[in-house]
């Protein structure tokens, strides 16, 4: 959704860090350009002037105009107040303790994303080791509870419709329906509304007072821009949010309501939702966004990722690879691994200048690569994928045939393949393993203890295919080192 914004910000950084040493006026210019950026992506205009302000206060200073590295500085300026900007801390979703079932209420104008975000939250919930229970308050949408019952059954969480005509009367049943199946959270998905519908309106205050929530979220789609500040104003004023859920960030529009939301609001932003899956819902870390945002990437979202999908199997394939090599098969199960964590594209934007690969490479980096890769493959013999070096030009061929490929794709693949091979050859010397699996020197249990809990930490069985899917293309996108 930044593409334009991070690609705007990050060329501004590129002239300044062109300067030996800056001046007032070189400041000054790059404020400018921060201000344009800002409001070309839809941040509210109020929201941009303090920020530039706050800006180019902290960088109109002896400490970073007459610094060695002054351009860096006003990059960190930047990120900090970004940071600020989109709420400093991460805020995590608050429940009662003495209170059970806790109620988690669900509010938003139509079309932002409600009934889909109550059954993400209900998915998040349930990994978290509670018992979710979806109450189906939509009584005036065609269809609503049944979007939400089909939602429901996908992730194996109980949905509450009640007589499906009096939304008041739902979420109050749903308190009871919940303690007679022991569901310890209620998630009450409302009707979407609009802020001058004084009767919807009233019906989300009826709500609140019938269940009292523990918690009420605001579900704001990313692609409001400007409007934002009277969408939010009238239900603070009505229903009074404890926080916001960003719907729709993985979306091609500006997304200056995403970076307005928390200064226009007061209200932290406590979920984001990245993709159209159960598990695309995740928890907000402002310092993150802001750091992709700046093209600087988010390590720790890709290692969170692998360690999802990382288990005690993988983890001892790794260390099959270490002792025995890479295979075809090995190489194939990390594409696996990749579809897990969220698909090529989520895990190239989370890399340092991530953003701006993406927007370089096009359709080069979608899923129709991953599965190229993955029919080639699957094209091999179990002797071929056992021992790739044993392809030789006449089974490339019968390779590319039956894949629907080229030679050159194969080719590619190969190289892929040779490329992680000779990784894998030179950290198994790291810790000195013969490929027969025989100790060398003082290599000890000991050692490979550590290194398989280094593995299982980093989930390197997801990492390693995310590291080697086309390396020379990524290398050639990232543009510069970071």
């Amino acid at each position: 959704m930044f593409n334009s914004l991070s690609d705007r910000l990050q060329g501004t950084f590129d002239k300044l860090r062109g300067k030996g040493r800056l001046t007032e006026d070189d400041i000054n210019s790059a404020m400018r350009e921060i201000r344009m950026a800002l409001l070309e992506a839809d941040v509210n205009y109020r929201v941009v002037k303090t920020f530039v302000s706050a800006c180019k206060e902290k960088c109109m200073t002896s400490e970073v105009l007459d610094s060695l590295t002054p351009a860096q500085n006003v990059v960190m300026i930047v990120l900090d107040q970004l940071t600020k900007l989109l709420g400093s801390t991460e805020s995590k979703l608050v429940l009662a303790q003495n209170r059970t079932p806790n109620v988690i209420m669900l509010v938003g104008l139509q079309g932002s994303g409600k009934t889909t975000a109550a059954a993400k939250l209900a998915y998040l919930l349930k990994g978290q080791g509670h018992s979710p229970l979806l109450a189906a308050c939509d009584t005036h949408r065609p269809a609503a509870a049944d979007q939400l019952q089909t939602l429901g059954n996908e992730i194996s969480v109980p949905v509450f419709r009640g007589d499906g005509k009096d939304a008041v009367a739902v979420a109050r049943d749903s308190i009871q329906e919940a303690v007679d199946h022991l569901n310890d959270i209620v998630i009450v998905d409302t009707a979407g509304r609009l802020q001058v519908d004084e009767e919807m309106m009233q019906e989300a205050v009826d709500i609140k007072s019938a269940v009292k929530p523990d918690q009420i979220l605001m579900v704001v789609d990313a692609m409001t821009g400007q409007d934002i500040v009277n969408v939010v104003r009238e239900f603070a004023e009505r229903v009074d949010f404890d926080g916001v859920i960003m719907s729709k960030l993985d979306g091609d529009a500006r997304g200056g309501g995403a970076l307005s939301v928390r200064e226009v609001t007061g209200k932290p932003i406590k979920f984001v939702s990245m993709g159209e899956k159960p598990d695309s819902l995740e928890v907000f870390h402002p310092d993150r966004m802001a750091k992709r945002i700046l093209g600087m990437g988010d390590v720790y979202g890709i290692i969170e990722q692998a360690q999802k999908v990382a288990d005690e199997k993988q983890v001892e394939d790794a260390e099959r690879m270490l002792l025995e090599g890479f295979t075809m098969d090995d190489y194939l199960g990390q594409l696996q691994q990749i579809r897990k964590m969220g698909g090529l594209q989520k895990m190239i934007g989370m890399l340092p200048g991530g953003e701006r690969m993406l927007q370089q490479a096009g359709n080069q980096a979608d899923e129709s690569q991953l599965t190229k890769v993955e029919s080639i493959i699957r094209s091999m013999t179990k002797e071929e994928r056992k021992k790739p070096k044993k392809i030789n030009g006449q089974r490339r061929k019968r390779i590319a045939a039956g894949s629907g490929h080229t030679v050159q794709d194969v080719n590619q693949v190969l190289k892929q393949w040779d490329q992680m091979n000779k990784m894998m050859g030179k950290m198994r010397q790291m810790t000195q393993v013969s490929p027969k699996g025989k100790k060398k020197g003082s290599t000890s249990r000991k050692q490979m203890r550590q290194m398989r809990g280094m593995m299982k930490n980093m989930g390197i069985g997801g990492m390693n295919g995310l590291g080697n899917m086309d390396m020379d293309q990524i290398a050639k996108l990232g543009g510069k080192k970071f």
